[in-house]
């Protein structure tokens, strides 16, 4: 069978791979339904966690011609979802929900202790006997796949064989995402992608970072760029993917040549008639 993460294909295969952030809402997933993108996260940590409308989106960013034309049953793009939940709160309930919807991966914010990333990790594995083989980390994830399997486009069986987490599993489809967003995550990266098998990337998280260092938002300031060429370092140190979380046609050549493989890039909405309708009346 095919790969059905898109994302992980890309990865996989040695290329880069382009993702979004959008709000966790049907007419956000339509738009995104026929985009060029790899991934969408839906973003449900600082928008409101609502798992019926998560349902209802993950559902209308499914294109029938797409799938179809494709010879697949992956989706495209593939959904991933960022929980609200930080990992110092060993939150495993979100990421059991958005799992069971179809989601193929889960985005955690503000892992900063290896604890917090096995939690991670674990919270989107079903739970095995030691000494089987990828024992480690321990599955917590609970059994109710049928949502999942349905949306996947498989049987439960087939649903079971797919539904471990990439590298860790080689055929795994669900791809765990953590966020490195304070000194103490990096001070800790080395120990967490050493200790803890089964994260599939890192992604920085430039908001909360700059927010420490007393630079919000000042994604240029000295201070951002050490600490994000720190991160990076660590990363390739340990061969895992790392990710940029604010492409801009400005940026994107420095993103790619400092090594990010995982790139997110904001879609602008233009109006070309508006905007010269304004200038031709005057009005802009």
């Amino acid at each position: 069978m095919a790969r059905l993460n898109s994302v992980i294909g890309a990865l996989e295969s040695g290329q880069h791979a382009f993702a979004a952030f959008a709000a966790p809402e049907p007419a956000a997933a339509l738009d995104f339904a026929t985009s060029d993108y790899d991934g969408l996260v839906f973003e449900a940590e600082h928008k409101p966690w609502d798992a019926t409308t998560l349902r209802d989106s993950l559902q209308y960013l499914l294109n029938r011609r797409r799938i179809f034309e494709s010879g697949t049953l992956a989706p495209s793009p593939t959904p991933l979802i960022r929980i609200p939940v930080n990992g110092a709160e060993h939150g495993q309930w979100h990421a059991k929900q958005a799992l069971d919807l179809g989601a193929y991966g889960i985005v955690w914010p503000h892992i900063s202790r290896v604890e917090e990333a096995r939690n991670a990790v674990a919270a989107c594995r079903y739970p095995r006997l030691p000494g089987e083989e990828r024992y480690d980390p321990p599955g917590l994830r609970g059994d109710a796949p049928a949502a999942a399997a349905r949306y996947w486009g498989l049987s439960n069986d087939e649903y079971y064989a797919k539904a471990d987490v990439w590298p860790l599993a080689p055929d795994g489809e669900i791809l765990v995402v953590i966020q490195i967003e304070d000194q103490l995550g990096i001070e800790n990266l080395p120990a967490i992608l050493e200790q803890v098998p089964g994260i599939g990337l890192i992604l920085i998280g430039e908001g909360d970072l700059s927010q420490e260092l007393g630079v919000p938002r000042q994604l240029d300031h000295p201070l951002m760029v050490e600490a994000r060429s720190r991160i990076v370092k660590i990363c390739h140190d340990h061969d895992v993917v790392v990710g940029h979380p604010h492409v801009t046609p400005g940026n994107v050549e420095q993103v790619l040549e400092e090594g990010y493989r995982f790139l997110m890039s904001a879609p602008v909405r233009s109006y070309p008639g508006l905007e010269l309708g304004r200038k031709l009346t005057g009005r802009s």
